[in-house]
């Protein structure tokens, strides 16, 4: 940062204590891109991302920086919220358009209606089913708790480990590794792992209640 570089890619809080510290300066940026903006102007990031772009932006100046957003979801109030930042003839690039499937289309979708009590059971044998012993599948829960718990669980056949927000990064970064090397099959998880993961290959993707 000292001797000066192009690009700056980092989370709100991390640019925001560099800035307070007075090791970043923004006044001459070009381009601001928020990525997941649907994430990033929600409340938990809202104010700390327009903290930050004060820096570089002026009200009504015709120098401020081009501004590119990008998420899969566009709700409402992201466009609402975007003006501030957008100018008023912003392009709109749509890749979905008007159709009415917006996943993909080699993905099947399956609802199972079962008591919590027998969860883990079915878990393990769905997964058994759908994507054998050696094939990868990432588990989804709502708390930290749940994924510990489903994670010991002795219905799953295959080898689980779990990842939530208490689990240090060092120990996320290992358990990612393991899980795309192969290590162990089944990654349980809470919405931690839900943006900016690649795992190739995954055969099964599993909410254990239907997401928020």
């Amino acid at each position: 940062l000292k001797s000066g570089i192009d690009i700056l890619v980092g989370t709100p809080g991390r640019i925001k204590d560099h800035i307070q510290n007075s090791k970043l300066e923004l006044s001459s940026v070009k381009h601001v891109v928020l990525d997941e903006v649907d994430h990033m102007l929600d409340m938990g990031f809202a104010e700390q991302v327009e903290e930050i772009l004060q820096f570089a932006y002026k009200k009504g100046s015709e120098t401020n920086p081009q501004t590119l957003l990008f998420s899969a979801t566009c709700p409402r109030w992201v466009y609402d919220v975007a003006k501030k930042y957008m100018k008023d003839d912003c392009e709109r690039i749509d890749l979905i358009g008007k159709k009415t499937q917006r996943t993909a289309t080699t993905v099947e979708h399956l609802a199972i209606q079962c008591r919590s009590s027998q969860r883990a059971g079915v878990l393990g044998d769905i997964i058994q089913v759908y994507s054998g012993s050696h094939g990868r599948t990432i588990v989804f829960c709502e708390t930290k708790k749940e994924a510990n718990e489903l994670a010991m669980n002795a219905s799953l056949k295959q080898d689980a480990q779990s990842l939530h927000g208490d689990i240090p990064q060092k120990q996320r970064e290992i358990t990612l590794k393991g899980f795309r090397d192969g290590v162990f099959e089944v990654l349980i998880a809470t919405n931690v792992a839900a943006r900016g993961l690649d795992i190739p290959e995954v055969d099964l993707v599993i909410q254990c209640s239907p997401p928020k």
